[in-house]
């Protein structure tokens, strides 16, 4: 696969691979994983400072996925920039692989382990926190789910990190509105979630989380102080139609059949996620 000639080819890229590893390891999640895609794409591709031949650069920005679940996007996304091999992808869900089914710190490129709800968004506000005593550049990004907004965890630090003034931290929302057993709006409501981070005195951006332009514009606002939240509207399973918008594939993972289906549309769109 030749190296990705911008963001919209790089969030293919990271797709394709997504699929290849739920396939593989007969795994889930593959809905989240596509609904952010293009977050993370965008990210890694032209937001964070980061170094691949050195994953511990002091400097880097921190990127913290709290929907560790999701972990097969992020795993595409180092190893296409060269964090470790690309044929390592092959490896995720197996026995003794490094590249686990929730998010392994152990992987280069990954900043801290996830998979219980709640807990990435507090850790990102502490590496928040140590870069602004320590007057250190770098940035804390954070993203979550919209299902994980049902952890009190995330309001305590949604709460706390505009007292702090950390302008440092950028929080990201993949607001796909699909979580593990059925639609946001029935589990439970989560409303104007702008006017709620409103009110806990954040700066908002509310965006279409597939397109790139808009994506770029938020995650890379100049910092003004207070934290900053980006709540991304975004489709789970985008880029598959047979998987976009449907609760089944949260859990499930492709048979061969359609696998097949999924990575000829892909190869063969045009429009898709921009």
């Amino acid at each position: 696969m030749a190296p990705a000639a911008n963001s919209t080819d790089y969030a293919r890229q990271i797709r394709l691979h997504a699929l290849k590893m739920v396939h593989a390891a007969k795994s889930s999640h593959i809905g989240g994983a596509l609904s952010m895609a293009d977050i993370v794409a965008v990210l890694y591709h032209d937001i964070l400072n980061i170094d691949p031949a050195n994953p511990a650069l002091p400097t880097r920005d921190r990127l913290i996925l709290s929907k560790g679940h999701c972990c097969t996007a992020l795993y595409a996304a180092l190893a296409l920039k060269d964090f470790f091999p690309v044929d390592e992808l092959a490896s995720y869900g197996q026995n003794n692989s490094r590249l686990m089914a929730h998010i392994s710190h152990k992987v280069p490129g990954v900043e801290f382990s996830t998979g219980s709800l709640g807990h990435g968004l507090p850790f990102g506000l502490g590496k928040a926190l140590a870069a602004q005593r320590r007057k250190l550049p770098w940035r804390a990004y954070v993203i979550v789910s919209d299902g994980e907004l049902d952890e009190g965890s995330n309001w305590e630090a949604i709460l706390l990190a505009p007292h702090l003034s950390l302008g440092n931290l950028r929080l990201v929302v993949d607001y796909n509105k699909i979580q593990s057993l059925g639609a946001v709006d029935d589990v439970i409501p989560l409303g104007n979630l702008a006017k709620k981070f409103h009110a806990f005195r954040w700066q908002v951006h509310e965006i279409d989380g597939h397109d790139h332009d808009q994506l770029r514009a938020a995650l890379g606002a100049p910092a003004t102080g207070v934290p900053q939240v980006t709540i991304a509207h975004t489709v789970k399973g985008k880029g598959v139609s047979f998987m976009e918008n449907k609760l089944l594939w949260h859990y499930r993972n492709p048979d061969d059949a359609q696998l097949a289906a999924a990575l000829a549309e892909l190869n063969n769109s045009t429009g898709g996620p921009r």
